[in-house]
C-alpha cells in the first residue's frame, strides 16, 4: 500500500512544497514538508536531512541553509535537501499527536493536557517510524532525486528520543543521527533498555551528534531564578537530568566505537536551544570535507 496524498501545496519560502498524507495503515494525516536546492543534484541525488516536529523546525532549516550553504568557503555547509515531517496546522506543534507519534512504544497514559480533552497517549513510535520509512520515503522518491544513502535525522526532546530509539531498533534506517536535548530519563529511562541491546553495524554504523542547552543542566537561566515556579523548575531538573544523560549516552555510543559528538550550547534552555541545534544539524549532515591543501 502506498500514503494517500490528499492535499498539497507551496509555502515558507521559494523551492518549498508540502503534502498531506494519509498513512496508508492507520489512516492519520500528516504534513511533509519539502525544500531542494536549485540547481541539478549530484549523480546519486541529494543528502537529505529528515526533521521531526516539521512545523516548528522548517521555517529556521531554509534559511539558515539559504543563509550559509551559498558561501561553502565561509561556512563549510554543501547543499541538501530538507524533509520535514509534521502535521495539517498553521500552529508550530501538535502536543496531543506528537506524545503518540514520537513515544516509542511500549508507552503509558496521562491525564489530558486541558479538562474535558482526551487521554494522551503515548507508545505510537512504531506507528511513526514505520511512516516515515515505508510511506514518506517511497514517496518522495517519486518526486525528489534523494541519496538513499545519505540521509540524516534530526529530533528535539521527545524527536531526539525517537532518533535514539530508531536508531537503536532500526541502526540502517539514518546515516547520521542527531538528537537535541533528547528526554533520555522519559519513562524511567526505559531507551536504555534499546541501548544495552544495540550491536551497531560493522558498517556503515550511523555518525551521532548529541547536545543540551547550558540551562538544562543543575542551575535555572538567570531570567528564571526568581520565579515563583524556580524551585519546582530546579526538581525538574534533578529528575530529567538531561546535560548528564545525553553526555552519558555520548560517552556510551562512542565507547562502542560509534563517531559521537557532544556539545553543549551556551546560554540555551531547552525551547531556546533549537534554532542553534537546527544550525547543527545542518552541519551534522551538510558538512564540505577539508580542501586537502595545494602545494606549488
Amino acid at each position: 500500500m502506498s500514503p494517500k496524498l490528499l492535499a498539497e501545496g507551496q509555502g515558507l519560502a521559494p523551492r518549498t512544497r508540502w503534502f498531506d498524507l494519509e498513512d496508508s495503515i492507520t489512516g492519520a494525516v500528516r504534513r511533509v514538508f519539502l525544500w531542494l536546492p536549485e540547481g541539478p543534484a549530484p549523480q546519486a541525488g541529494w543528502p537529505a536531512l529528515w526533521m521531526l516536529d516539521g512545523n516548528a523546525v522548517i521555517g529556521t532549516a531554509i534559511d539558515a541553509m539559504r543563509a550559509q550553504a551559498f558561501w561553502p568557503t565561509g561556512t563549510g555547509l554543501g547543499w541538501g535537501a530538507l524533509v520535514a515531517v509534521g502535521y495539517p496546522s498553521d500552529a508550530p506543534y501538535d502536543s496531543f499527536r506528537r506524545s503518540w507519534d514520537l513515544g516509542p512504544p511500549p508507552g503509558r497514559s496521562y491525564p489530558p493536557f486541558h479538562e474535558g480533552g482526551p487521554e494522551v497517549r503515548t507508545g505510537g513510535g512504531a506507528e511513526m517510524a514505520r511512516f516515515l520509512l515505508e510511506d514518506v520515503r517511497p514517496f518522495l522518491d517519486t518526486i525528489a532525486p534523494l541519496d538513499p544513502d545519505n540521509r540524516a535525522l534530526f529530533g528535539h526532546s521527545f524527536g531526539g528520543l525517537f532518533a535514539l530509539w530508531l536508531m537503536f531498533t532500526q541502526p540502517a534506517a539514518f546515516r547520521h543521527v542527531i538528537a537535541a536535548s533528547p528526554a533520555i530519563t522519559w519513562e524511567e529511562s526505559f531507551i536504555l533498555e534499546h541501548l544495552a541491546g544495540f550491536t551497531p553495524p560493522t558498517t556503515t554504523a550511523p555518525r551521532v551528534h548529541l547536545s543540551a542547552g547550558e540551562w538544562e543542566g543543575d542551575i535555572l537561566a538567570p531570567f528564571q531564578r526568581a520565579a515563583p515556579d524556580a524551585e519546582f523548575r530546579l526538581a525538574e531538573k534533578a529528575r530529567t537530568r538531561t546535560v548528564a544523560a545525553a553526555q552519558e549516552m555520548a560517552q556510551t555510543l562512542a565507547a562502542m566505537g560509534i563517531e559521537t559528538h557532544y556539545e553543549t550550547y551556551a546560554g540555551e534552555t531547552h525551547m531556546s536551544v533549537l534554532p542553534v541545534a537546527i544550525n547543527r544539524a545542518l552541519h551534522w549532515a551538510f558538512a564540505l570535507p577539508p580542501e586537502e591543501p595545494t602545494h606549488a
